[in-house]
């Protein structure tokens, strides 16, 4: 017999098989699903709200400051004449634009009636329960037959960026700038230091415009993160803002929402013990 030149130990190896059991292909990644570009998202000009201010999406600030009527026809000429020359002085000591806005609001009534008629069952004078009826039937009815309206009056103060300020050129350049501009539902994207520095210059801003209408008798106060998330939910949901209020706000700016862990949940309960 011829000898065998091969170790006992060892174990003749197994060709590859090509299509058999034992070889695994390695796994193949799934290309991301495009974003859709006409989502309701896509269309809100602005990214976030933080710090008093609102994020656009071309990367530059807004601060919006609200503002207090004054009742200019009861006036005297000569009161008329100093606050048409402070809203003079006021506009031309501005070295950046601002947007002045008049809101014409609906008020919803059914809390007052709400209110009133609580007070009528509490009422034990028959004569002053009877006036109240008649009150409350009047208002009820005035408040159908009419739009009761209210009046707000905000500045919003904007702030540009250079990237603001490069993307609003090339808008500016007509049809062509439109042709080969950036698509509207990129997000800018904005360092520390921007932020930083933008910062500052909007309070500077703001500073400067509460100034000026200090001069003018009107009394103003700049808008916060809560009450600018509320303003906008109001604008982009006229109808459902009356009926729906905006509730928590701090439910409604969360970032992100994870599921959790029903381990550490039963832990928890357990007190850690295995």
């Amino acid at each position: 017999m011829p000898p065998n030149n091969q170790p006992q130990n060892q174990t003749p190896a197994t060709p590859n098989v090509v299509g058999s059991s034992q070889t695994t292909q390695a796994p193949q990644e799934q290309p991301a699903k495009p974003k859709n570009p006409n989502s309701s998202q896509n269309t809100l000009l602005f990214s976030e709200i933080r710090d008093n201010m609102v994020v656009m999406s071309d990367g530059s600030f807004r601060a919006v400051v609200a503002c207090k009527s004054i009742n200019f026809d009861l006036m005297s000429s000569r009161e008329r004449e100093g606050i048409e020359y402070s809203y003079q002085n006021f506009l031309n000591a501005l070295n950046h634009p601002v947007q002045i806005l008049v809101r014409s609001q609906r008020i919803d009534i059914a809390p007052y009636i709400d209110k009133l008629i609580d007070i009528r069952n509490s009422q034990d004078n028959m004569l002053l329960g009877v006036l109240m009826d008649d009150y409350i039937n009047f208002i009820d009815i005035l408040s159908q037959e009419a739009n009761i309206m209210d009046k707000s009056f905000f500045i919003a103060i904007p702030y540009y960026t250079q990237e603001a300020t490069g993307s609003l050129v090339e808008q500016s350049k007509g049809f062509f700038g439109k042709l080969f501009s950036k698509p509207g539902n990129v997000i800018a994207k904005i360092d520390t230091q921007t932020y930083e520095r933008a910062k500052t210059e909007v309070k500077n801003r703001v500073d400067g415009v509460m100034a000026g209408l200090f001069q003018l008798g009107v009394q103003s106060v700049q808008l916060n993160t809560k009450q600018l998330g509320e303003l906008y939910y109001n604008f982009y949901n006229p109808d459902i803002a009356v009926r729906q209020p905006l509730g928590d706000f701090n439910n409604m700016t969360t970032t992100f929402v994870r599921k959790g862990d029903e381990n550490a949940g039963q832990a928890a309960n357990t007190g850690g013990a295995k």
